[in-house]
């Protein structure tokens, strides 16, 4: 005979409630759950060791949740507090690695790019911060604050003194809006650029496909089959690419591309087509400007300010190109790379619908202030090197 509880487990109807739930709630911290269960059991009147049975658990666990609950009711069943084993690094030694991963290794003195954990363990134990620590404890503390210092990101400050207002207005026509006027059903814009330095690169030795247990294997070995130009025109807002291929980048290659698009339909009898460019050699300056005009008077090229070629949407229809129709590059010549590119192109015009493009100018401001808290200070005439 089982050895009946002293702890005899009555609900109010309040707790009947609340245990319920957390017993058949999935999102409830196992736990949680399983000491509900526990008690409701307990309230139905099994024993100790009927409980243990039917949840997978020890008797000890059950007696020990019947007894909490009786002397703690619903409070009861949550955890008490624990020392636990005592911090060995405190917040001083913390606050001083952090500081220290923040720091850059040649400011130091120390002949390094960029800290590694080892390193930086090393280092701490060095400048006498900890008596001892490892690399896994480093990297703990760091992730703690969000901190990789082996980790880096390029980036550059804009120098173009008129950058938001040229970026503005791009992004403006991304939002259908020009000169403060929203474009009218006829307008179209046109994000276009060229893909250069293509490599039809033939592998030595066929690769294999994919199979079970192992990914495509692609020969490391190739040789050379020469370069080429893939020049692209994104209707930014009905998704449709228009692009041409040359031998090499150029004013004539991006001229042609032009005239491909802006002799076809609806382009041609559109009442304005916007195309917004970078500054490559291809369409720099006024005089592209002013050649495009001279051809076709219902076209206008936007000029992206410099280091902005972010802001150009056909940039993400290449990297697209590039993951799906072009790498890992194996073409026998420059005909099936350039016919890869154009069938590419045609799949991709059938299923395409325009970028979720969210970022607008005001989102550029809020990026411009944040830069310019970040840039360093002009020197001094003082602080300025002497010239010769």
């Amino acid at each position: 005979m089982p050895v009946a509880s002293p702890f005899v487990i009555v609900l109010t109807a309040a707790e009947q409630a609340v245990l319920t739930a957390r017993a058949r709630n999935a999102r409830t911290e196992h736990r949680d759950r399983l000491r509900a269960r526990i008690v409701l059991a307990a309230a139905g009147g099994a024993s100790n060791a009927a409980i243990a049975a039917e949840l997978g658990v020890c008797v000890d666990t059950a007696r020990k949740w019947r007894r909490r609950f009786a002397t703690g009711r619903i409070e009861g069943l949550t955890d008490r507090p624990r020392s636990g084993r005592p911090r060995i690094f405190t917040a001083g030694p913390t606050a001083a690695l952090t500081a220290l991963a923040c720091t850059l290794p040649a400011e130091t003195g120390i002949p390094l790019a960029r800290w590694s954990s080892a390193e930086l363990a090393g280092e701490a134990v060095t400048r006498g911060l900890v008596e001892s620590i490892s690399a896994s404890t480093v990297r703990r503390r760091l992730d703690d604050a969000a901190i990789k210092p082996w980790h880096h990101r390029s980036w550059i400050f804009p120098r173009d003194p008129d950058f938001e207002a040229k970026a503005a207005r791009v992004l403006d026509l991304y939002a259908r809006t020009w000169a403060g006027a929203a474009l009218g059903p006829d307008d179209y814009v046109i994000s276009a650029d060229e893909k250069s330095q293509l490599q039809a690169l033939r592998r030595r030795h066929p690769g294999r496909p994919a199979g079970p247990g192992h990914p495509r294997r692609v020969e490391f070995e190739y040789r050379r089959g020469g370069t080429l130009a893939y020049f692209a025109a994104y209707d930014v807002h009905h998704a449709r690419v228009l692009g041409t291929i040359a031998p090499k980048t150029g004013i004539k290659p991006f001229t042609e591309l032009v005239d491909h698009v802006m002799s076809r339909e609806p382009y041609a009898s559109a009442r304005r087509v916007f195309w917004v460019v970078d500054n490559g050699s291809s369409h720099a300056g006024q005089a592209s400007i002013d050649r495009m005009t001279a051809t076709w008077p219902t076209a206008t090229l936007v000029h992206l300010p410099v280091h902005a070629s972010w802001l150009n949407q056909v940039e993400i229809y290449f990297s697209v190109l590039q993951r799906k129709a072009i790498t890992p590059v194996d073409f026998p010549d420059l005909d099936a790379l350039a016919e890869r590119i154009l069938a590419f192109q045609d799949r991709y015009n059938q299923t395409a619908t325009p970028f979720d493009w969210t970022f607008t100018r005001h989102d550029l401001r809020a990026l411009l202030d944040k830069i310019s808290h970040e840039q360093p200070a002009a020197p001094t005439a003082a602080a300025r090197p002497p010239t010769n």
